[in-house]
């Protein structure tokens, strides 16, 4: 009985079929709607966090376009962890390749911290290319104190550019909440509250 003949494009889909992704990813598109074919590389190009992460494993991925600029934001959350990514590019496979290399660099980046909450063994498959990531070293933590004068968000953002920072904690004076204030990269700003 001879086995039948695949093309490669065949048997490679072959293959993926056989991997059962572990990871729930979700794809959204903001004010666009994205292609199953993108969704479908997404999905793909994932797959190989499957050896970090366990099956709670939560992917969010965002592609929007600004301008011409395809912009794809990965945020993966595990184990109380989030691990977050967006590149800009003028294709969106372009940025999801940026995306998932910046995502590998945090995650080698933070080994020995992260061993003790990722997928057993995730980090001895490839313990032959650490040599390209260098492993931060311990923390350096510089204690600050700040007023407990509450204010509005609008003076905490004055308050944060006022000291050339790109972020700032503050008390709500509306809630009495500790909130932060901090600098987006598309040059806005954003706000985080806590959850009630």
């Amino acid at each position: 009985m001879s086995r039948p003949t695949l093309k490669l494009s065949e048997r490679a889909a072959a293959r993926h079929a056989a991997k059962v992704l572990t990871m729930k990813i979700t794809v959204y598109g903001k004010q666009m709607t994205v292609r199953e074919s993108l969704k479908s590389v997404i999905e793909k190009k994932l797959m190989k966090f499957d050896k970090f992460f366990g099956e709670e494993t939560e992917a969010i991925i965002t592609c929007k376009a600004r301008k011409g600029v395809k912009i794809l934001e990965i945020t993966i959350s595990y184990g109380g962890a989030t691990f977050r990514s967006e590149e800009e590019s003028d294709t969106f496979i372009t940025a999801l390749d940026r995306a998932i290399e910046s995502l590998e660099r945090q995650i080698r980046k933070n080994k020995t911290r992260l061993e003790k909450m990722m997928k057993q063994g995730a980090f001895v498959i490839e313990a032959e290319d650490d040599d390209e990531f260098e492993e931060e070293e311990d923390f350096s933590i510089r204690m600050k104190t700040y007023p407990p004068k509450p204010m509005s968000p609008k003076e905490a953002i004055l308050q944060m550019n006022l000291l050339g920072h790109a972020f700032f904690v503050f008390c709500d004076d509306e809630t009495n909440e500790t909130c932060v204030v901090y600098k987006r990269k598309d040059g806005g700003y954003g706000l985080i509250v806590p959850e009630n």
